[in-house]
């Protein structure tokens, strides 16, 4: 889809801040994040809503998805995370995405009330990139062969 933001990203036409990406799927920091390391998860193609995920996708971009979990928890010295996606209401962007925030014991994030905000500046945002890169490629050591 040519107007499609996050098709711009994964077709590279976008550098967005990616964090992860494979065959199936590409995941990069949210523009306006919750907290730092707040990434959003797609799949390569354009597929609007989770509901036409085809079946074929459905466990290695749930693998990805569960991967990058443990990769922001990690990256962050988070206590948790929050992994959340909308099918189209509040989908801001009509492409199938998850947010993977992480969350610490009384961080202020209460029910869905999300307080946007920003990166202090780009370092912290390139810092933040680099450490959740790292931590994908410990992911991935973990789980080869």
């Amino acid at each position: 889809m040519p107007d499609c933001v996050f098709c711009k990203l994964t077709s590279g036409e976008d550098d967005g801040r990616i964090v992860f990406e494979d065959e199936v799927s590409v995941a990069f920091l949210d523009a306006r994040p919750l907290f730092p390391g707040h990434t959003l998860l797609v799949p390569r193609s354009h597929i609007e809503v989770l509901g036409d995920l085809p079946s074929q996708l459905l466990k290695p971009f749930f693998a990805n998805l569960q991967m990058l979990a443990r990769a922001v928890e990690a990256a962050m010295n988070a206590e948790g995370t929050f992994v959340a996606n909308n099918n189209k209401v509040s989908q801001s962007v009509p492409h199938l995405h998850f947010h993977i925030v992480p969350r610490k014991k009384k961080d202020g994030l209460k029910g869905f009330f999300w307080p946007r905000g920003s990166y202090r500046d780009e370092a912290q945002q390139f810092e933040v990139q680099e450490a959740i890169r790292h931590a994908v490629e410990a992911e991935r050591r973990k789980s080869s062969p």
